[in-house]
């Protein structure tokens, strides 16, 4: 077992509220994260994105940062932006 794993469960036993809904939190912080590395991998800043999608650089910020609620649409329109297209799988 990692050492992660043994804090999380040790974390679970202690806190069992801030574990509820914890991989739906975590899959949200992966999409933030696969966002900003396109965009770092494009050689773009926020706020070449936010002109490319009409919005502002705050907003782009807060896709990388706490990307909930994006619309597909919208990832679509990023993904264009850098250059990279979306693959949506249900598992």
């Amino acid at each position: 077992m990692s050492d992660l794993q043994k804090y999380k469960n040790k974390r679970m036993k202690a806190d069992p509220e801030f574990w509820q809904n914890y991989n739906e939190r975590f899959e949200t912080f992966k999409l933030g994260l696969l966002l900003k590395q396109a965009r770092v991998e494009a050689g773009m800043t926020q706020e070449q994105i936010a002109n490319k999608l009409h919005t502002t650089k705050s907003v782009i910020s807060r896709m990388e940062n706490h990307a909930v609620d994006i619309r597909l649409s919208t990832l679509e329109k990023f993904a264009k932006a850098v250059g990279r297209h979306i693959q949506v799988a249900l598992v």
